[in-house]
């Protein structure tokens, strides 16, 4: 059975990235840039939509640390020891974090928990988080589209390859995912051992 991607990608796209964004979708974003780039959404909506969700899902993130950012640590240890971090950047530099925050591998959740849980107004947050997450989308979805130009360029025209394509880069994106999880996971048993 094909998957007819004109037709699948304009019905549900923009609401994918949407979700994408609100969990943690640099991945969906980069994919719904390349979609972009292959005509199937439109590159500034698709800008807003995954801004927008970025923005809702840090500002969940950011109540749950305000709400219950001691209790939810306390439950999850993996999450507490990466708070740790973006606590300590979020005391060194505190407007600039809330920005930063979710370029940072492995802090994107957890940094608005953790600003959540400081002393960052919820205004103020908010204003910053809108920023950021104007940003964030922007280079993500951009990232897609310029990587589709690139291959197109490289290879001609994409149709005959699209499916590949889509397929190729979510693949390398979920192994990528899960190297850099396990980098993260053994990286502390090693400096562990190493002593």
């Amino acid at each position: 059975m094909t998957v007819d991607l004109a037709q699948l990608i304009p019905a549900h796209g923009y609401w994918v990235a949407f979700a994408g964004a609100v969990l943690e979708g640099e991945t969906i974003l980069a994919l719904a840039g390349l979609a972009a780039h292959r005509g199937y959404l439109g590159l500034p909506t698709l800008i807003i939509v995954g801004a927008i969700g970025g923005f809702l899902g840090d500002q969940i993130y950011f109540a749950i640390g305000r709400r219950f950012g001691a209790r939810f640590l306390g439950r999850f240890p993996g999450v507490a020891r990466r708070a740790g971090r973006a606590t300590a950047l979020i005391e060194r530099h505190p407007e600039l974090s809330v920005i930063a925050v979710r370029f940072m591998y492995g802090l994107r959740i957890v940094g608005p928990i953790a600003m959540g849980m400081s002393r960052i107004g919820w205004f103020h947050f908010a204003a910053l988080n809108a920023i950021g997450a104007a940003i964030w989308s922007a280079c993500w979805i951009g990232a897609g589209y310029v990587a589709g130009t690139a291959v197109e360029a490289a290879l001609g025209n994409l149709k005959h390859v699209e499916h590949v394509l889509f397929i190729a880069a979510l693949g390398v994106a979920i192994v990528a995912t899960i190297a850099l999880h396990w980098w993260r996971r053994r990286a502390p048993r090693d400096r562990a051992a190493s002593r």
